[in-house]
């Protein structure tokens, strides 16, 4: 009897286990479509803006209504996702499922509710807000700040919605929702920027505000695809009262507090990246007048440049992060349920080599190919391609906070984790007027700071997580130390690659700029690949199918 139950619990493991495999590829599929189609869109966008220094300030300004809204709806739906599904799949696994249903209502109303509040804070904020923002135009900012207010109404419910697919190991169905709403935000982003600028001959700051508008659409259309998926598939609401166990007696109150303690901590985490974000919006003007003699215009333009352009090119390097932290958290929590502390170490080295693995490779041919890359999207700037090439560097601190933040929430770290921000985020504020202002680095102040604040940070929370784990630091050094080499040969050979090219090609034409990408991208992947695979770095790391493919290719 023992031995049958044995079998039916391996052959669950494995299901689940398969699910995990399923799930994280699917949201690493629409986390990286998602990521690239907010990047290519800029192209047509910026040029109905009327290109040059105007599309500029139509693109920070964008980033500036973009940034608050980001952290408002960071505090009315993060983690609550999170929670929503772990509940959901712990009660539907003890046949639970009115519990489960109650949930899924309990977190909606908790959604609706932290909506309007967040809804109205941003409506209110929004003038003192933009008064500190690096914007020309306060009242231009204003009005962008609040046509992002119908969005922040909807998202909190659309965010419990997927959770609760999550909470049925359902990820296709939040992954596919996520590509929806990005096509429908894209599709009436571009479709109201060219009737506003090119038809009706309006203003850049009404077709902006379209744009950031543009967020709601994109929500409506994915809630729509959500609420079809639920009633397409086996739920907790496709079982009857009388399926429940109902052994378990919680009552709706509970559940609510359940809900906001689970998600008090990811909420903390993941605003940690915009927190960051908004002291630069809010402290790179006053800094900029009183250490320098640039006008508003221009403090307007270098921060777009940093803050909106280059950052749009990191996203696509920071969505590893990401897509990374769903494969791992699930596994640990797992490991620290069974008190298998020895697995959780080699779990989380071998996490944080696999985002080196991707992420140093990532950030140096981003770095070397900052120059056709920039000048494919935005206006050939020196400036921008200098910030893309530092923006690329930080966007492995970036990655690796998300990474590790989510890591040690799973580990049960939590507060440790959370100490480790705040003093980063110290670090951030000291350093900000240091890098910005005293030192005259100027736009690039910024990324030094937070360079410098999320460096701390994650050095805190790698401290953290040896005491907690013993993981081996001198097998992390050298395997991130031999991945670190491996990207700076590859950058090496695709640096030649792309001297080689600018004898025949102008960069500075978005046409041959983008003809020059792939032939750059192809050298860099077929360099870096060969030499992982040569080192037998790629084998130890994801498994037997890179040797099946190193034996295919007979590289010994």
């Amino acid at each position: 009897m023992d031995n049958q139950a044995s079998t039916n619990v391996i052959k669950k493991e494995m299901s689940d286990d398969q699910k995990m495999v399923s799930g994280s590829a699917w949201m690493t599929a629409s986390s990286m479509v998602s990521r690239v189609l907010g990047i290519i869109y800029i192209i047509p966008w910026m040029a109905w803006m009327g290109g040059g220094g105007e599309a500029d300030a139509a693109n920070a300004l964008f980033q500036i209504g973009y940034n608050p809204y980001a952290f408002f709806l960071a505090l009315a739906t993060a983690g609550v996702p999170s929670a929503i599904s772990k509940q959901i799949s712990h009660y539907n696994a003890i046949g639970e499922y009115e519990i489960s249903k109650s949930i899924y209502k309990q977190g909606l109303k908790l959604m609706i509710f932290t909506g309007v509040v967040s809804a109205v804070a941003l409506y209110v904020l929004a003038p003192a807000l933009a008064s500190t923002s690096p914007t020309a135009d306060a009242e231009d900012a204003v009005i962008v700040m609040r046509a992002l207010v119908p969005a922040l109404l909807i998202i909190p419910a659309q965010s419990v919605t997927r959770g609760f697919l999550q909470g049925h190991n359902t990820m296709a169905g939040p992954a596919i929702s996520q590509i929806i709403e990005q096509f429908a935000r894209i599709l009436f982003m571009l479709a109201s920027a060219y009737a506003i600028t090119q038809v009706l001959g309006g203003s850049n700051v009404t077709a902006v505000s379209y744009s950031t508008f543009a967020a709601f659409i994109g929500a409506i259309f994915s809630l729509i695809y959500l609420a079809w998926k639920i009633k397409r598939i086996d739920t907790a609401f496709n079982h009857e009262p009388e399926d429940s166990v109902n052994e378990v007696k919680v009552s709706p109150k509970s559940l609510l507090v359940e809900i906001v303690k689970t998600s008090i901590p990811f909420i903390i985490i993941a605003t940690g990246i915009t927190l960051f974000q908004q002291i630069d919006q809010n402290t790179y003007k006053p800094i900029m007048e009183m250490f320098s003699n640039m006008d508003s215009d221009t403090i307007q333009a270098t921060y777009g440049v940093t803050q909106a352009n280059a950052h749009k090119l990191i996203m696509i390097l920071t969505s590893f992060g990401t897509a990374l932290s769903i494969t791992t958290v699930p596994l640990i929590s797992n490991l620290m349920a069974k008190s298998n502390v020895k697995e959780v170490s080699k779990q989380f080295s071998k996490g944080v080599q696999l985002l080196f693995f991707a992420m140093f490779p990532a950030a140096v041919g981003m770095a070397v190919v900052a120059e056709p890359l920039y000048n494919v999207f935005f206006r050939p700037s020196a400036l921008g391609t200098s910030i893309t090439q530092v923006s690329a560097y930080m966007a492995i601190f970036i990655a690796l906070y998300a990474v590790l933040g989510n890591m040690l929430q799973a580990a049960n770290q939590t507060r440790p984790a959370i100490w480790a921000l705040v003093i980063g985020f110290v670090v951030k504020i000291v350093t900000q007027p240091l890098f910005v202002g005293v030192l005259g680095l100027n736009a690039f102040g910024m990324l030094y700071s937070t360079i410098a604040g999320f460096g701390i940070t994650c050095f805190l929370m790698m401290r953290i997580m040896h005491k907690a784990t013993h993981y081996s630091i001198p097998l992390l050094f050298r395997r991130s130390a031999l991945i670190m080499i491996l990207s700076l040969i590859m950058g090496a050979f695709t640096m030649l690659t792309k001297i080689g090219l600018g004898t025949v090609l102008n960069f500075e034409s978005k046409t041959q700029a983008g003809l020059s990408l792939p032939v750059m991208a192809a050298v860099g992947i077929v360099v870096y690949g060969y030499l992982v695979l040569k080192t037998r770095l790629a084998d130890r790391l994801i498994g037997a199918q890179a040797a099946r493919v190193r034996n295919k290719l007979k590289i010994n």
